[in-house]
């Protein structure tokens, strides 16, 4: 019969406290030595602890030693390069997300990323600014809608004629832009539960200018399919449809000076294969 002291430093790893307290449960007082003084034999085979003052005691320190150990925190797993798999589609995906945010510079990055990845796993029109607007010095970093974040809500949603409200403040959402800035566009018409999305881009337009010309401007370059910086030619249609809304919208233009306006404009279009030129109507002409 061989004796050896049974784990050294039991009380130092907390089986201590929970050997006197199975102790105190099962047999009504703590164990008849310490813990420190228990020992194991080995005998025919068999585990049996001395030490102990009760059977029950030599029952239950086992168990404690077994709980003890199965509530041990188990080694953190370790992996080798060869065992870590990467998508082969990953690095150009995360590159192009990034790309995406840099020139996008969105107000909440992670609830516009949510919406590029939702719109990237649709196969939807990404929220991406076409290259990075960098504010005046007389204009606030985060003023709200600016060129860009107008036209990604044009190709988003100009494919329908008629946009559903909800959807719009969805879209307009996810470019972090503020509520309160939507809801007074919207109220500069009779709007129901659906908008007319070339009504709404000529608002739009007029937030961003600060003359009727001026947003005309901005309705041009974003509706043209020029390259930046070129002409920014639009059809008359549509070019004497915004003009005349927003003009509607106004008030207080007359009706004759607005007609007058148009009908110098289609003399230039009329020129132009029915088209209008920002030089149209932002340098002095001699039909207005």
């Amino acid at each position: 019969m061989v004796g050896e002291p049974v784990l050294p430093g039991l009380e130092q790893q907390g089986l201590g406290s929970s050997w006197h307290w199975l102790c105190s449960v099962w047999w009504g007082g703590p164990p008849a030595g310490p813990l420190s003084s228990v020992s194991r034999t080995v005998e025919a085979g068999q585990l049996r602890c001395s030490g102990l003052s009760c059977p029950l005691e030599q029952q239950l320190l086992p168990a404690v030693i077994t709980e003890h150990k199965q509530t041990m925190p188990l080694p953190e797993t370790m992996f080798c390069a060869q065992q870590i798999k990467i998508p082969p589609e990953l690095p150009d995906i995360l590159k192009q997300f990034t790309k995406a945010a840099v020139r996008t510079q969105p107000h909440d990055v992670l609830q516009w990323a949510a919406a590029y990845f939702s719109a990237l796993s649709k196969g939807e029109t990404l929220p991406v600014k076409e290259r990075i607007e960098m504010p005046l010095a007389t204009e606030k970093a985060d003023a709200g809608l600016t060129p860009g974040l107008l036209k990604i809500l044009h190709k988003q949603l100009s494919p329908k004629d008629m946009v559903n409200v909800a959807e719009l403040k969805e879209k307009w959402k996810h470019l972090c832009l503020p509520e309160e800035q939507l809801d007074a566009i919207l109220q500069l018409d009779n709007f129901g539960e659906e908008v007319e999305w070339m009504k709404f881009l000529a608002l739009g337009c007029s937030v961003l200018g600060k003359s009727l010309l001026s947003s005309m401007k901005h309705a041009c370059e974003i509706l043209t399919k020029d390259p930046e910086g070129g002409a920014a030619r639009i059809p008359f249609e549509t070019f004497s449809f915004l003009y005349s809304y927003l003009a509607c919208i106004d008030g207080e233009i007359p009706e004759e000076k607005t007609e007058a306006f148009l009908h110098g404009i289609k003399e230039y279009a009329d020129q132009q294969h029915g088209m209008v030129l920002l030089r149209n109507f932002l340098t002095p002409s001699p039909f207005f």
